[in-house]
């Protein structure tokens, strides 16, 4: 059964595939049945497929489950982020999953340097869109005509629209919603190139623009999440058109207005999901993969994926279910898209630390983290390495997390009470050394209370109350511990200053911690928590890509 989990030339022909792709020519026509050979049932009883795959495609797991059961395997697929699937994909055959399944070919193109991928297909397809709230797409007249690029940022700009949208460093629907920000905003060229980037009238545009975000998130299935969660503080977010037709669903389900579809004519890309194996010399296991990827492009499945709010056939083509593909939401399947092509490479890879380090909307993250006695040895070492790992700016390049020169970093160790804490600002390496440095000095004992520790975080932020729109504000709380009273200090911390309901508290639960009182702190401020499993760097880094 399918799992779940919280859950050289070589070179430019990948990305000359991936083009090809994002410009609909599908890897797959939709009318692949298994093959004789391999499609008895049973067949692969007791073989095991791990898939590590992006959050979007969760939508998909009951049709997995029930091509495994049928099969007599297990497939396990854990979801991660583009960059997780792109930096798995670089150790090779030492990658733990058996194939890959991001949003978009970019993260294989750029991710297997080894060129273990093969077999890889496009299962689906999906735009990346605007929704925005119906009676204000209407107010802004773009339920009547196209919308470009600057018509969003005018919209922004004139605080008309608040819009939600995932990193572009973390999530793939990020990542393609800014590189159709880049070429709309530098005149549309024929595909971007490093001296557009060095335009300083596009990047003073992208970089207002982004500022524009009232909410980031690494993950484009927990934005719709926290969107549906935090209705009606959002106007509109970017995000697949398969999402916002799964949120469309259910906003119309709790008796809310739909979001209305937006295509930005000049900023628009396409996830392809190409599913790919991961060749380890597995013939057992590659014959499950296969017949689960005919099994996927099957007209049967590939019906049920469309009915999923997934386009199956050319985007383009109006052979979409109404019914699904709502015109009144704006859907539009009758349009001919004509989507911006991937740049190559080297610019891919530096108008992503161009995001990072100067365009984004820039952090103000207060990191919490538990020095009680129980966190003595491996806890106490882990959680060094983990704040290594962000402040350290030439291993946070590595994950795409490195600060900007205006991030602001706050530090608050704490046991039973919290304990000193530290500032700073920017990006200098030496300024984050010291940080650092100091994080490093402390050591493990006393007791265990994180709601004093998390309030000291909030009236730390208090600083900076007045320029609070100007950044992401984010806690990072991380315990391995339960605490037994404080609770209410820091929900009067949170009634009484003015932004304490607003800021996400992000919760990292680490050896015996009890996930359910780190899961409650995080679902009361619209923030997520994460499980380290034995990882805390990783889980550090989940964490940080929510800001």
């Amino acid at each position: 059964m399918a799992r779940s989990r919280t859950f050289d030339n070589t070179f430019f022909v990948r990305l000359f595939c991936a083009l090809l792709c994002l410009s609909f020519v599908a890897c797959g026509d939709g009318s692949v049945e298994l093959s004789s050979e391999r499609s008895e049932e049973g067949s692969s009883r007791g073989v095991t497929l791990r898939i590590v795959s992006g959050s979007e495609n969760k939508a998909l797991e009951p049709l997995i489950e029930d091509f495994a059961r049928r099969q007599g395997a297990t497939i396990d697929v854990d979801y991660l982020g583009s960059v997780d699937i792109s930096l798995g994909l670089e150790q090779g055959a030492g990658l733990e999953y058996d194939a890959v399944w991001p949003a978009n070919s970019l993260w294989i193109v750029l991710g297997d340097t080894q060129n273990v991928v093969k077999h890889e297909k496009s299962i689906l397809r999906s735009p990346v869109v605007f929704g925005v709230r119906k009676s204000l797409a209407q107010e802004l007249g773009w339920t009547e005509r196209d919308v470009r690029v600057e018509d969003v940022l005018d919209a922004a700009e004139s605080g008309r629209l608040r819009f939600a949208m995932t990193s572009a460093t973390q999530s793939n629907s990020g990542a393609s919603a800014y590189f159709g920000f880049l070429s709309a905003l530098a005149g549309s060229p024929e595909v971007l190139t490093g001296d557009d980037l060095d335009d300083a009238t596009m990047r003073s545009k992208v970089g207002r623009l982004l500022r524009a975000v009232d909410r980031s998130s690494g993950s484009s299935g927990w934005l719709a999440e926290m969107f549906l969660e935090r209705w009606p503080r959002f106007d509109a977010m970017v995000n697949y058109e398969a999402i916002i037709i799964e949120t469309n669903r259910e906003l119309e389900a709790r008796g809310h207005e739909p979001l209305w579809t937006v295509y930005p004519v000049d900023g628009l890309t396409i996830a392809d999901s190409p599913l790919g194996y991961v060749d380890k010399g597995d013939g057992a296991k590659e014959r499950l993969f296969l017949d689960l990827q005919e099994y996927l492009l099957s007209d049967r499945v590939q019906q049920r994926i469309s009915e999923l709010g997934r386009r199956t056939g050319l985007v383009g083509l109006a052979a979409a279910d109404p019914r699904v593909f709502r015109a009144d939401w704006g859907i539009d399947t009758e349009r001919v898209i004509s989507p911006v092509p991937v740049p190559e490479e080297p610019v891919v890879r530096a108008a992503l630390e161009l995001y990072q380090t100067s365009l984004r909307k820039p952090s103000l993250t207060a990191y919490v983290l538990d020095f009680s006695g129980s966190m003595r040895g491996e806890g106490e070492k882990d959680l060094k390495d983990a704040m290594t790992t962000l402040l350290d700016p030439e291993i946070a390049k590595r994950y795409l997390l490195q600060p900007s020169e205006t991030d602001i970093h706050i530090v608050v160790p704490f046991d039973g009470k919290p304990r000193r804490t530290w500032t700073a600002v920017g990006n200098d390496p030496a300024v984050l050394s010291e940080l650092l440095g100091r994080v490093l000095e402390e050591s493990s004992g006393g007791g265990t209370n994180i709601y004093r520790g998390t309030a000291v975080a909030l009236q730390q932020m208090a600083a900076y109350e007045d320029r609070m729109g100007d950044y992401f504000p984010a806690v990072i709380l991380m315990s391995d511990g339960r605490s037994q009273s404080g609770d209410g200090v820091l929900e009067a911390a949170r009634r009484n200053l003015s932004f304490g309901q607003d800021v996400p508290i992000f919760t990292i639960a680490f050896g015996k911690a009890d996930p359910r009182q780190l899961e409650a702190l995080s679902e009361s401020s619209a923030a997520r928590s994460f499980d380290a499993k034995g990882d805390l760097v990783k889980a550090f880094r989940k964490a940080k890509g929510y800001n």
